[in-house]
């Protein structure tokens, strides 16, 4: 290109002439105007400043320029078209290209992010095999560590026992080679005394005679026999000599004489079955089986006995008897879950306990916000309920107990699982039975007491009278040199609720509460259940860890993988950390209220786990059973008692534990009462026909009876009853229980009259004269006649006139 002016370069650029002309001052080229001649030089030149200041690398490239350009191109004709009439008509046509061009080093930029990503995802695949290689190696040696451990063990016993066997083996030897010089020994003199006698020929010398047999035997006439060494053949060889033509056979015994017996230490699980027992103690079953009968324990070879009955069978047998270590797999499997994570601190978890009507649901009502008490049946908890609430001081997780007599459980694990107690007493009432059964739980648990001394708004309140009466049971006031915290609340006003609750965070303050913040979560089952549509339903409380949806979770003897968590207000969770009540589902059934909770990283030994502890406890239950099921024929036997079944169906764990344990108790020593079965859920078919097996009694606890279960109820004439307040099943059980004793017969004297004289007649025979001295004479009463305080007639009165009057 020639030299052109600035006005000619600006319109080839497409640049205003002003923009151009300050670009070439700034690249300090001189210029006089739009008129001025610029050269190629100056062009090149400017060229320069403008990559420099835009930032180009040396490729003549800026690294903030574009990495892919797209042009653009219209171009416009016209075409022809032949039209009406002959007419020619024009059609303008627009063509539009679009051209993208990308830079090289832009396309190789990006092939190497992508050959970085695939490179990054096969790094962090070979880490997680190495890791799961890592895993596995550390399993197998820990396998091959406990084998090699258990093999070296074995040898050790092994050795031992040869050890044991070769020196018993010599002294055996010993003893047969002194008896053998001894019988060699009388056998040559015997036959030089008959040398001497005899002429050339005589008969062999008689065999020796056998030596006396010990007959030590053990403490059961068994007699150990033990074959000497020197015998290798079931016969003996006889020896056969031509002399005399008789055969004398060597009448020498293999046995060498009974000794002591064999003392052998026996480990003796919770339950063991008789046949493996017999094994141990290497007797026979008969004999085990006797000293049982002996010992008043009926059992067959394949039935099971508790420990202490073991025990006492090893030890009247002679052996010495070893508790065998319980759960060792399961410490091992346990071992290292709850440890990991770093400590932090937690809410402290609160348990409110009292009587029952002191007021305890509705303080809690209050600090929630909420109206539980107006819905409890009969206006009393009956069941344990755990919540969490925000407070402005921090949280604060409460347990709320039931107070009625019948729930003891349900307050003793309340005050197990909790930091800090809150004892609830009515200002009106004082203390009573259940506040003096709380304060003794929270002294077993070793938990700081804290004293609401509720419903001060009364005009009958006497706040002073109860702080007496707790002091005389060793619950003083701090105010009074004590150790316990009190305060004057009222639940339906909130007055002091303030300054309770900042009280409980004092308290938890100093105890200075802590569990691990990350990890496996560890708790505890606070109750448990079971829900149409839900399936088994247990409430956790978090202790430790972070609960997770989708964890395994071994609560007692069930297992499951977490589905779903829901809060106290039945907000879904996907984590609940320490201090947490929370309702999971997904369980394989329902665990008992009290069971440890814990997270297992493996399903496979979570149900292995569980497994084990169903097994555990069936085999104690069935020992249990058949150590009373000899109590149980002697007091069927007996006439004179009678019996009372029942069956009890619950909606939660707690609720049939209280149950069975109340009306349990409410047996005499006339009438018997038996629980056969109890458990959570709604009343099944299988549940009635096993009461119409047994003649039992259907409780119903807030549970109803299926359509199968009452098409069995009609069926079978089962007696059902339904119950939503605990005291009303047990007065109608006191009631039912009043009417199957047998009627106690009362004498009362109404009347004392003394016969004066006895008169003879031909229609009545004897005919008493008798003078009334106290009380009054009817003719339908019985009487009885005394001579000198001896009763010589017992009967009813015939006829009672006085003179010709009835």
């Amino acid at each position: 290109m020639s030299d052109v002016t600035v006005a000619q370069f600006a319109e080839v650029l497409k640049v205003p002439v002003d923009r151009l002309l300050a670009q070439l001052t700034e690249a300090g080229i001189d210029v006089a105007g739009a008129d001025a001649i610029i050269s190629e030089e100056t062009k090149m030149e400017l060229l320069g400043y403008l990559r420099r200041s835009r930032g180009e690398g040396e490729g003549g490239a800026a690294d903030g320029a574009p990495k892919k350009i797209t042009l653009k191109r219209r171009t416009q004709s016209e075409i022809r078209l032949a039209g009406t009439q002959g007419r020619a008509r024009t059609v303008n046509v627009e063509i539009r290209r679009k051209r993208t061009y990308v830079k090289r080093d832009a396309l190789e930029q990006e092939a190497r992010e992508k050959q970085e990503e695939v490179e990054r995802q096969r790094r962090e695949e070979e880490e997680l095999r190495l890791e799961q290689e890592r895993r596995e190696r550390a399993e197998q040696e820990k396998v091959e560590q406990a084998r090699l451990e258990q093999e070296r063990m074995e040898r050790e016993r092994l050795e031992q026992e040869a050890a044991r066997i070769k020196a018993e083996e010599d002294a055996r030897a010993t003893e047969e080679a002194e008896r053998l010089k001894g019988v060699k020994r009388r056998e040559q003199g015997e036959h030089e005394r008959s040398a001497e006698k005899a002429p050339a020929r005589s008969r062999p010398a008689a065999p020796p005679a056998r030596e006396t047999a010990d007959d030590r035997s053990t403490r059961y006439g068994r007699k150990e026999l033990h074959v000497t060494s020197d015998i290798s053949s079931r016969r003996r060889k006889k020896r056969s000599t031509r002399r005399g033509g008789t055969v004398a056979v060597d009448a020498r015994h293999g046995f060498e004489r009974p000794t002591a017996p064999v003392v052998r230490e026996v480990e003796i699980p919770e339950s063991i079955k008789v046949s493996e027992l017999a094994q141990r103690m290497a007797v026979k079953g008969s004999e085990l089986i006797k000293v049982l009968m002996k010992l008043g324990t009926m059992a067959t070879i394949n039935q099971v006995i508790d420990q202490d009955t073991a025990t006492l069978v090893v030890e009247e047998m002679g052996h010495t008897p070893k508790a065998a270590q319980v759960g060792g797999l399961e410490a091992e499997i346990l071992a290292n879950i709850g440890e990991s994570g770093e400590m932090k601190p937690r809410p402290p978890v609160v348990t409110i306990m009292g009587h029952v009507d002191h007021g305890k649901t509705s303080l809690l009502d209050y600090i929630r916000s909420t109206k539980i008490a107006a819905a409890e049946a009969g206006g009393i908890t009956q069941h344990i309920g755990a919540y969490r609430i925000a407070t402005p001081g921090g949280d604060i997780a409460f347990l709320d107990t039931p107070g009625h007599e019948a729930f003891t459980a349900m307050r003793a694990r309340g005050a197990q699982t909790t930091d800090i107690v809150v004892l609830v007493v009515a200002a009106d009432d004082g203390v009573k039975p259940q506040t003096e059964e709380a304060i003794q739980h929270a002294r077993a648990a070793s938990v700081p007491i804290v004293v609401a001394i509720n419903k001060i708004d009364k005009a009958d309140a006497d706040p002073e009278r109860v702080r007496n009466e707790l002091v005389q049971r060793g619950v003083v006031p701090e105010e009074w040199g004590g150790e316990n915290l009190f305060v004057n609340v009222s639940a339906r006003t909130g007055e002091g609720v303030d300054k309770l609750l900042e009280l409980l965070l004092l308290q938890a303050e100093m105890l200075d509460l802590q569990a691990p913040g990350d990890g496996p979560a560890t708790g505890v089952v606070i109750e448990s259940g079971l829900e149409k549509g839900r399936g088994a339903v247990a409430t956790v409380l978090v202790t430790g860890g972070v609960l997770r949806q989708g964890d395994i979770l071994l609560a007692g003897e069930e297992y499951g993988r977490v589905r779903v968590m829901y809060d106290a207000a039945g907000k879904t969770l996907k984590k609940a950390s320490a201090s947490t009540p929370v309702a999971v589902l997904g369980l394989s059934g329902i665990p008992a209220a009290g069971d440890d909770a814990v997270v297992l990283p493996d399903e496979r030994k979570a149900r292995e786990l569980a497994d084990l502890r169903k097994a555990r406890s069936r085999d104690t239950k069935l020992a249990q059973q058949q150590s009373t099921r000899l109590e149980d024929v002697f007091s069927q036997l007996d006439t004179g008692v009678q019996s009372v079944q029942l069956l009890i169906k619950a909606d939660v764990h707690g609720s049939a534990e209280a149950l069975r344990d109340t009306l349990t108790g409410l047996g005499t020593s006339e009438i018997n009462v038996k629980v056969i079965a109890s458990s959570a859920g709604g009343i099944t078919e299988s549940d009635v026909n096993l009461a119409a097996a047994s003649g039992a009694t259907i409780i119903g606890f807030n549970v109803r009876a299926d359509g199968a279960a009452r098409d069995a109820i009609k069926a079978t004439g089962v007696d059902v009853r339904y119950y939503s307040i605990i005291y009303q099943a047990v007065d109608d059980l006191k009631a039912a229980m009043t009417g199957m004793l047998a009627p106690e017969i009362r004498e009362q004297i109404v009347g004392l009259a003394e016969v004066r004289d006895v008169f003879r007649s031909p229609k009545f025979g004897s005919v008493a004269g008798c003078l009334v001295v106290d009380g009054h004479v009817k003719r339908s009463n019985p009487v009885r006649v005394l001579r000198d305080n001896v009763v010589i007639f017992e009967g009813e009165l015939d006829s009672l006139r006085r003179f010709k009057d009835d």
